[in-house]
């Protein structure tokens, strides 16, 4: 007879902790090297720093519900991780690319209960919280509401355009911003010496440059310097023992530019590319056209900003912008990337060098606010559409007046009302062009008041 043997208490924990082991040795270095404690985490002192607001309600345990936000690789998840080692309450941790509505369901209902039960409360840590649908985020609404679950959110993405505006109401939001080059280089330094969870047993060495470069090319992320510093650190190890600028090129390869299409890296750069040209500085707009073009940013977006800032920003002070841009515009479509990116930059340093004038922008802004929050101005007789006489007057029986056709004038201007009030909307400045329109408004209004004098 055979006899069923079941492992002991013992052997069971040695293949827990042996499978454990084998977890940890998988696991990248970014991952290993996660601070533990809020003494090692590093970077985000504006709100981490003494006395700042995060700061004292992580030491007191009094957390509720917030949203870290901001860019890959500065601290969230980690933050979010010392939390949960740290707190007193439970703590819950969901994926929004994994979960689903039943997940998400499942959690409520378990934090309901254990609140009913023992009066502990859950926090609930869900990562990449912008990926959840408008009904996944209206789900938490009534247990954030009551307090049944402290929320912790982490996104990459605005949460002004990626969560629902009664989530955002019910949290507090927290910006994480990228590490500064010296918090960065404190990483990797830790990463080479750390020998429990870093290269330390590696036994490499790093040259100054090689890891200036990893800081450099990291762009403030985290995860990927000491990806990278990984990458190189291994290599080294098998062929010298140091880490050279070599090294750390091969290991960071092609650089990936971080840019959201549909988030807060694509608006901040358009900006940028937009107030450069604005400002005058063709280098400046140069290289914000040139990130958003390595990026993948569709270049006729490019060229609808570049037509839109011809008349915003330059207008009659240049009149011939507009042609420029739109020919880039026309270029663009018709010939793509990456040809049509010699097109933008010849436009985009046209317009940067440009006299500058918002005329135009603000008078029909002017004119459209009149429009809609002042009395509707009626068409006066004499301009209403009347069949015209031998020398395209229009009659106006009405009022006996008649419409006065400027082009029978010896100046090609006649002193004639075309609103019925009085309103100043264009007023051109005398940068480029639009000097020579300022002169000749000025010489007409001042006739037309001097005439209304004299009647």
């Amino acid at each position: 007879m055979s006899i069923c043997r079941f492992p002991s208490p013992i052997s069971m924990n040695l293949f827990a902790a042996q499978e454990e082991a084998h977890r940890q040795a998988a696991r990248p270095l970014a991952a290993r090297m996660r601070p533990r404690t809020l003494d090692e985490f590093v970077g985000q002192s504006h709100l981490l720093g003494e006395g700042r607001l995060l700061r004292r309600m992580l030491d007191a345990d009094r957390i509720g519900s917030v949203i870290f936000y901001g860019p890959p690789g500065t601290g969230k998840t980690s933050l979010a991780e010392i939390i949960a080692r740290h707190t007193k309450r439970r703590f819950r941790r969901l994926n929004a690319a994994m979960a689903g509505v039943k997940d998400v369901r499942a959690v409520l209902d378990d934090a309901r209960n254990h609140l009913d039960a023992d009066g502990q409360q859950t926090i609930c840590f869900i990562d990449e919280i912008h990926r959840f649908s408008r009904s996944q985020q209206d789900i938490l609404l009534p247990d954030v509401e009551e307090g049944t679950i402290s929320l912790i959110g982490a996104t990459t993405a605005s949460p002004f355009y990626s969560l629902v505006a009664p989530l955002i109401s019910r949290s507090r939001l927290f910006e994480f911003r990228e590490l500064t080059a010296d918090d960065v280089r404190q990483l990797l330094h830790r990463a080479l010496e750390d020998e429990e969870r870093g290269l330390g047993r590696l036994k490499v060495e790093a040259d100054r440059q090689a890891l200036d470069l990893l800081v450099e090319l990291s762009d403030g992320d985290a995860r990927r310097a000491l990806t990278a510093l990984e990458i190189a650190a291994l290599s080294a190890a098998s062929s010298g023992g140091r880490v050279d600028t070599d090294a750390a090129r091969a290991a960071v390869q092609q650089r990936v530019l971080r840019y959201d299409r549909a988030g807060d890296d694509h608006y901040d750069v358009a900006s940028a590319f937009i107030k450069s040209i604005r400002g005058s500085d063709p280098d400046a707009a140069l290289y914000w056209l040139a990130r958003m073009l390595e990026s993948g940013e569709d270049p006729r977006f490019v060229a609808r900003r570049l037509v839109i800032s011809a008349s915003e920003d330059i207008g009659n002070a240049d009149p011939q912008a507009l042609l420029v841009a739109t020919a880039a515009f026309q270029a663009t479509e018709t010939i793509g990337m990456p040809e049509c990116r010699i097109c933008l930059a010849q436009a985009v340093t046209y317009l940067a060098c440009c006299p500058k004038s918002n005329a135009c922008y603000t008078a029909v802004d002017a004119a459209l606010n009149d429009v809609r929050n002042r009395s509707v101005l009626p068409v006066p007789v004499h301009l209403r559409n009347r069949p015209a006489g031998e020398s395209g007057d229009t009659a106006s029986p009405e009022s006996g007046t008649a419409y006065r056709y400027p082009h029978d004038m010896p100046d090609g201007w006649c002193d004639q009302d075309y609103l019925g009030v009085d309103r100043i909307y264009y007023q051109p400045t005398d940068r480029g062009r639009e000097a020579e329109f300022h002169r000749r408004l000025k010489d007409i209004r001042s006739m037309r008041e001097q005439k209304r004098n004299d009647d």
